[in-house]
């Protein structure tokens, strides 16, 4: 058995939300001890693999700490985090005091205890802004025009300082729009789980003025795909994480309807003020340096996911 596939001691932070839980059941299935740290302010107890340990915890609290310094842990992915673009605006206090403050109390934490790689779950369009070129590669300007961008940004920062000042391994993974099976419809704000919420409830979904905000959407399965794929890699290193593709929101509600068998039409309401018209991620440097593989297209990626919400009704 290969380094990579011994087994570890994994902390996931966020690990009973949508995506942290798909990869905590990855990591269990590759025969790894899994620690969950979550407050469950989003998350659920239920997402939480049986054979994982779950911690409900604050990442900024003195447990949070002391749970990293107790378990012998050797690597962390932290996907906790205050992710509600709007709240962040509203209240920007709050985002860095989740996003910022409670990064570096992992980070401190990390370091004493002698971890050796975190694995962070960034973002793409927040963190780029508004866009030069579509799509964006990673060295493409960072203009984030929302705390929520800022606020990543600088946990990413604060990730290359702990990597230069104490060894940290460190891979920061710059998420495109996910979506797939156990995403929130409520607490977690994804636009597909939203409208499939709503169709299945028998609503006609609002789309935010005129639908043609474009943004990248790949499966949870893949974003998955590429955190498992770090594990282990020596280093500092930026990957987006996207399809490199643009889905307009009025094309993605066809999609949706059309898996959902459901011919009603959308209507539409104001715009978002603020909100970022185009958004897609350039993912080529993952998929040739960490060899994984090409994200599943959008039209079988929603049909999964229209079984998956169509099953619980």
């Amino acid at each position: 058995m290969s380094e990579r596939e011994q087994e570890r001691t994994i902390l996931v932070t966020g690990g009973a939300g949508f995506i942290g839980s798909h990869i905590v059941d990855a990591l269990v299935e590759k025969g790894h001890r899994v620690l969950v740290l979550d407050d469950l302010s989003t998350g659920k107890a239920e997402n939480v693999n049986a054979a994982a340990e779950l911690h409900q915890l604050d990442i900024r609290s003195a447990e949070a700490a002391e749970l990293i310094a107790s378990e012998n842990v050797t690597a962390i992915y932290h996907l906790a985090a205050q992710m509600d673009v709007r709240r962040s605006t509203e209240d920007p206090v709050f985002d860095a005091s989740v996003n910022v403050l409670g990064a570096l109390n992992l980070l401190q934490a990390a370091v004493n205890a002698g971890v050796k790689q975190v694995i962070f779950a960034s973002t793409g369009g927040a963190i780029y802004g508004e866009q030069d070129t579509f799509p964006a590669p990673e060295g493409h300007p960072e203009r984030p025009v929302s705390p929520y961008g800022v606020s990543k940004l600088a946990a990413e920062k604060y990730l290359f300082y702990f990597h230069v000042q104490y060894g940290l391994n460190v891979t920061c993974l710059r998420f495109a729009n996910v979506y797939g099976e156990r995403q929130n419809p409520h607490g977690e704000a994804g636009v597909v789980a939203i409208f499939m919420n709503k169709l299945l409830g028998g609503e006609a979904p609002v789309i935010n003025g005129d639908g043609l905000q474009t943004r990248d959407y790949i499966h949870v399965s893949d974003v998955v795909a590429a955190n498992v794929a770090t594990l282990g890699r020596p280093g500092f290193h930026i990957y987006n994480v996207g399809t490199g593709v643009e889905t307009d929101v009025v094309e993605l509600y066809r999609e949706i309807a059309r898996a959902l068998g459901d011919n009603r039409e959308a209507s539409h309401g104001p715009g978002m003020p603020g909100e970022q018209r185009r958004s897609s991620v350039d993912a080529s440097l993952l998929r040739s340096e960490l060899d994984v593989a090409e994200p599943l297209p959008l039209s079988a990626g929603i049909a999964r996911t229209a079984d998956w919400f169509k099953a619980r009704g």
